[in-house]
Order: C-alpha cells, then structure tokens, then sequence
C-alpha cells in the first residue's frame, strides 16, 4: 500500500494525481473514493443535459458512473498546464487539457479544463469544475 492509498496523508497535489488517474481509468469508483462523504462537485459551465453539482460521495460516484458510461470516449491523456497552490494549503487550482478519442474512426478531441480543488485530511470536500462546455460539446458532435 502505497502512500497516496491512505486520504489522511494525501496532499492536495496527491489528490490531483489520483483525480487524473481516476479520469484516464474512467473510473467512477477511483474518484468517488477521493470524495469526502458530503463533498460538492460543482460544474458552473455545464454543458445541455448535464447537471449543474454532484452533492455527495455516492452523487459523485452514480453521476460519473452514468456519465461515463454513457460516453464511448476514453481519455488518453491528462495534460497538466499548471497546479497553482494558494494561501489556503487546502485549496489548489490546477489547470489542464483533457486529449482523447470517440470512435468508431478514433476521434482526437481536447477539452481544456480548470479544477479548484479543496481537500481536507487527504479528502476532497469541494470542487469547483470549469470544463470547456463547446469543447465537450464539440467531441460528442
């Protein structure tokens, strides 16, 4: 069991990387785990038939096990921009851009995106998710 398995010694920057792995596995389950009990998800630029916040672990897990599901995309890769610490030790800012693939023809889409994270005792409390809704909008089309 590795360090980045226990929330309790988890940084905001070790969540970040489970978070990202959690996306490129498609993985409801490894980012619910991430999630406090009564987390928020927050997506303030939702995209048409997409909700607005996960309220919850279990909302966490349903609605990314729903959306994901859904989804033929797979995500090849996570490219962090930046992490940006902030004078709150539980609260980063991460930016990134989201490359993957729709098939049946292998579809290159990118999705730039922005993440506030705040995690506190190695879990995530809230996030604040800021993805590019033409972009995803964009790959689905």
């Amino acid at each position: 069991m590795s360090h980045l398995d226990t929330p309790a010694v988890r940084t905001p920057h070790e969540v970040l990387t489970c978070y990202y792995q959690a996306m490129l596995d498609k993985s409801p389950d490894g980012l619910a785990d991430l999630y406090a009990i009564d987390a928020v998800h927050e997506f303030p630029f939702t995209s048409p038939g997409f909700p607005a916040c996960f309220e919850g672990r279990e909302a966490v897990r349903a609605g990314y096990r729903a959306v994901w599901g859904a989804s033929p995309a797979k995500v090849q890769e996570v490219r962090r921009i930046a992490a940006h610490e902030t004078a709150d030790p539980e609260v980063i800012i991460a930016e990134h851009v989201v490359v993957g693939t729709l098939p049946p023809k292998a579809t290159t889409f990118t999705v730039p995106g922005l993440l506030i994270l705040h995690v506190r005792n190695g879990l995530i409390t809230r996030v604040r998710d800021y993805m590019d809704g033409s972009g995803v909008a964009s790959a689905r089309a």
